[in-house]
């Protein structure tokens, strides 16, 4: 579902039959993509604001971006966080989020949904969404303090000390709250703190770590 191109850019198959399309998930070895002009962006600040784009250029505060512009390439940044695209065939709407544990306990994806039916009357079933690579479970072990507040999305686990959190499964449970089924979800594999040569981590490389860019736009 995931394919690494060339360019080392990650590109999801169902994005991709999408041909109004254009997206990628950046990687470490890609660190001159995307040459596009017309990003618009965003100062990240682990937040559940979502920001309707019309023009391209810096978009203030927040960590997510939605449109029905063509040829303005919403472009997010990662090194851990979840990097989240979303694409509305019928609508012609997109998304790009940034989610880091903060955004994803705040509901910035579902809540993101949200943004785009009210401006795009885009409705839940028909999304296509790819969640790139990130700190998979594998590696995201958190402090009480933390964990306990992914209490009510896993109530099944006893989350009062420290233990590992899987972040996508957390999404995909909040989106199936909103009527988004497992089919519409495609997720990577890819473990951003595992691979040191592919991705960059925060959490692995600290102060040293590069970002990786995310983009979506309507061409």
């Amino acid at each position: 579902m995931f394919q690494l191109d060339s360019d080392h850019v990650f590109r999801v198959d169902a994005l991709e039959r999408l041909s109004w399309l254009r997206h990628g998930f950046g990687s470490k070895q890609s660190a001159n993509w995307p040459e596009l002009h017309d990003l618009a962006t965003l100062k990240q600040i682990h937040s559940d604001c979502v920001v309707l784009v019309d023009s391209p250029g810096p978009q203030g505060e927040g960590d997510a971006l939605i449109s029905n512009k063509r040829n303005i390439n919403l472009a997010i940044r990662t090194a851990d966080c979840l990097p989240i695209l979303i694409a509305d065939p019928h609508r012609r709407s997109v998304a790009a989020i940034h989610a880091g544990w903060r955004g994803v306990v705040s509901q910035i994806v579902p809540k993101t949904v949200d943004a785009l039916g009210r401006q795009f009357d885009s409705n839940p079933e028909d999304l296509v969404i790819a969640i790139g690579p990130s700190i998979g479970s594998c590696c995201y072990e958190v402090g009480p303090e933390v964990a306990i507040q992914f209490a009510s999305f896993f109530p099944e686990l006893d989350l009062t000390s420290r233990t590992k959190v899987d972040l996508a499964e957390t999404i995909c449970r909040q989106l199936g709250q909103k009527g988004v089924s497992r089919g519409q979800i495609y997720l990577s594999d890819r473990c951003t703190f595992c691979d040191r040569g592919l991705f960059d981590s925060y959490r692995r490389d600290k102060h040293e770590a590069g970002r990786m860019t995310t983009v979506i736009g309507l061409t």
